[in-house]
């Protein structure tokens, strides 16, 4: 089974990419920006207590129903929230396939704040969380970093999406990363969902194991002395793949063939 072709994808500050099997390997890095760890967002956190993880929107109502890490009262929203808020809010209408807020839906929920339109997740006597039009803007930018260096990486391989038997997703999701919501958004490729595995936080945990073990430390060198490493920065054809890549999924909607169902049942 090592001889599966394999996508792994860190999805941090830095967006890590590789691909490969037990023989080959090929990788990248695209400045993701770090939204999706907290900063950039106005009401962004990392996921610790009180966090929102998960949201889901009623199609009628526009009223979010709402996960929080810890069961606590929600101070912030975390990357994985952000990536389900956003997913919802364009499957409801809120949002266009270019991230801005329709102005004339008469909802509670959508109101003009400090930084201009935003959809309020959440609001007591005390706070409110809310996602702005900037805070969507730069997750897209996030978003399309990633997947357009997924994309460049496939091409430069020769490979295409049905070659890839696994995709292993690293990063400081928490518990919750919703697949579905992910492929929505346009981050994940639009691949079966049983195809996909959450390894956590592998850096911290890459990094233990080398402190404990010399033989580990010895296989990670002789890893990353096997890797072809492609420069994105130098690449004619990343900015091309970014710019497509920054709309909602994508300006190629057959690339995401189930959220164009989805598109059209809506």
């Amino acid at each position: 089974r090592n001889h599966e072709i394999a996508l792994f994808m860190d999805i941090g500050t830095n967006g890590e990419i590789a691909l490969g099997n037990n023989e080959w390997l090929m990788t990248a890095a695209c400045s993701a920006g770090p939204c999706f760890e907290g900063s950039g967002v106005r009401h962004g956190m990392r996921a610790t207590e009180g966090a929102i993880e998960s949201v889901k929107i009623d199609r009628d109502t526009l009223e979010p129903e709402i996960g929080i890490i810890g069961n606590s009262k929600p101070v912030g929203i975390c990357g994985s929230g952000m990536i389900d808020a956003i997913s919802e809010m364009f499957l409801t209408g809120i949002i266009t396939q270019k991230g801005k807020i329709v102005r004339d839906m008469k909802n509670s929920r959508i109101r003009e704040g400090e930084d201009g339109m935003e959809y309020v997740l959440y609001k007591d006597n005390d706070r409110s969380v809310a996602l702005t039009e900037v805070d969507v803007e730069n997750i897209l930018r996030a978003k399309a970093a990633i997947y357009a260096g997924v994309t460049l990486l496939l091409k430069e391989a020769g490979f295409g999406l049905d070659a890839i038997e696994r995709v292993y997703i690293a990063g400081g999701f928490g518990n919750y990363l919703n697949v579905d919501k992910a492929i929505i958004l346009g981050m994940l490729p639009d691949m079966p969902k049983e195809k996909f595995s959450f390894l956590g936080n592998t850096s911290v945990t890459g990094a233990y194991l080398c402190l404990l073990s010399e033989d580990m430390r010895k296989e990670a060198e002789e890893i990353a002395s096997k890797m072809t490493y492609m420069e994105l920065s130098v690449s004619r054809s990343f900015m091309d793949e970014y710019i497509s890549a920054l709309f909602l999924p994508h300006t190629d909607i057959n690339q995401f063939p189930t959220v164009k169902e989805l598109m059209q049942r809506a």
